[in-house]
């Protein structure tokens, strides 16, 4: 296998960054996300961002936490604000086993690990398990977080089909079957099972025992990720793949969709001696999560009718889900598909042939509305003709004026095509040149 180095100048290029040599090798594949990209311009005030999957905090009793928070400081101040410890504050840790008793699963605390947000979560277990060059299977698209944290550990992402029903498992038995024939070694799944991000779908309830019985058979690990299993808008929970194989699943969950994003307080539920490991890389990591953050989540839980909290989340969002598959059905020029998801945050939509969702977003920027291109999903350049299209955090006014002007610049761009023929979009794996360290 070539050294994947970091990007060297070009002849004639000039060297922004001095430190350039000095990088280790794994640098090479920490690349900005399109979506974090997006901010700068998603953010002012004229763009409808259809964007970034930011919760909407309105809903949240401002005031009681305000309250909340200072009774916390006066009466806990000298254990709040000082160091804890890495495995997490315990009476959280018994309240997160709670919560996940309602997904069919059941834990200990001591097999919970806080961590600061699922991502570090996410992050320690790639660290944990992937050498360079080591495979991990994922459903196409990905979580684009997830693409980042494989890419920076140098593993290689197979990806597998999904279809409306979540991932396919004969596409996750080819892919296993494929890889094993290469000489490849997989280290695991990574998968999110309910509400994808950024695809929209829920795994089928019928086809979770199978999956997890392929990798069972396969000696495959699988990494659960499920921020959004409490936001299915009738109100259902699914039973958590973790449930069906406690020794064989590592459990990610999070409070930044259920209660608030800014706190950074998430978990990981691991099987006994995968926690041991994830104690220690959380230590090297951070030390300790923050305690405040942890006991303002605790006290929030213990005091506050969080259930009804989240009820209250759903019924916004389904709000927000009617508002854009409706205005989606009205505006859309024919030759567009898109999900249809019964919880959480995301739409995901294909256009026409010869549209790619990559060029026309500055384009969709200038007409005053952001989407999420397709190709930040994918670890090998696919999703030119796909767009992702979050409903989470505009009002339904503002979701329904910029599903029509992006409908109003997907008819151009298709005009476009049909003046001049499709061009097929260009295939891009891996970090692109130049880098951001050279001009």
């Amino acid at each position: 296998m070539t050294e994947n180095r970091p990007v060297r100048p070009e002849p004639g290029r000039h060297n922004l960054d001095p430190h350039l040599d000095r990088y280790a090798a794994r640098t090479a594949g920490m690349t900005a996300s399109e979506i974090r990209a997006l901010f700068a311009v998603a953010s002012r005030p004229e763009v409808v961002s259809l964007a970034g999957g930011m919760p909407n905090l309105a809903a949240l009793p401002l005031d009681t936490l305000s309250a909340q928070v200072g009774e916390l400081i006066a009466e806990e101040g000298l254990v709040a604000l000082q160091y804890g410890s890495a495995h997490g504050v315990p009476a959280l840790r018994e309240q997160i086993c709670e919560i996940m008793a309602l997904e069919g699963i059941k834990a200990h605390p001591d097999d919970v690990v806080v961590t600061v947000g699922s991502q570090m979560g996410l992050d320690m277990v790639t660290r944990l398990f992937c050498d360079p060059g080591d495979v991990i299977i994922a459903e196409g698209p990905s979580y684009v977080g997830a693409l980042g944290s494989f890419a920076a550990y140098q593993a290689d992402v197979v990806h597998v089909a999904m279809d409306d029903h979540g991932l396919v498992p004969e596409g996750l038995r080819a892919a296993l079957a494929e890889t094993r024939k290469a000489g490849r070694r997989v280290k695991f799944l990574y998968t999110i099972p309910n509400f994808h991000n950024p695809g929209g779908v829920t795994l089928a309830v019928e086809r979770r025992a199978e999956i997890v019985e392929i990798c069972r058979e396969n000696d495959i690990l699988i990494v659960e990720d499920n921020p959004y299993g409490l936001l299915g808008f009738s109100g259902q929970t699914y039973p958590a793949l973790r449930s069906i194989d406690p020794d064989n699943v590592v459990y990610l969950g999070s409070f930044s969709k259920t209660f608030a994003s800014g706190l950074r307080v998430g978990w990981v539920l691991a099987p006994h001696a995968v926690r041991e490991k994830l104690v220690l890389a959380a230590e090297s990591a951070t030390l300790c999560p923050p305690t405040l953050n942890q006991l303002i989540v605790s006290r929030y839980l213990a005091t506050h009718d969080w259930m009804g909290q989240i009820k209250t989340f759903r019924e916004n969002y389904r709000e927000r889900r009617d508002a854009i598959l409706s205005a989606l059905e009205q505006h859309m020029p024919t030759g567009c598909s898109w999900t249809k998801p019964d919880g959480g945050f995301y739409v995901w939509m294909t256009v026409p042939e010869g549209v790619d969702t990559k060029a026309m977003l500055p384009r969709a920027v200038t007409a005053r509305v952001a989407y999420a291109s397709g190709t930040g999903f994918y670890a090998d350049g696919f999703g030119s003709r796909q767009l992702r299209l979050s409903y989470c955090y505009p009002t339904p006014e503002r979701i329904r004026e910029g599903v029509r002007r992006l409908a109003a610049v997907l008819e151009s761009e298709m005009d476009l095509a049909r003046t001049f023929g499709n061009v097929s979009p260009r295939s891009i794996s891996g970090p692109q040149n130049p880098s951001p360290d050279t001009v």
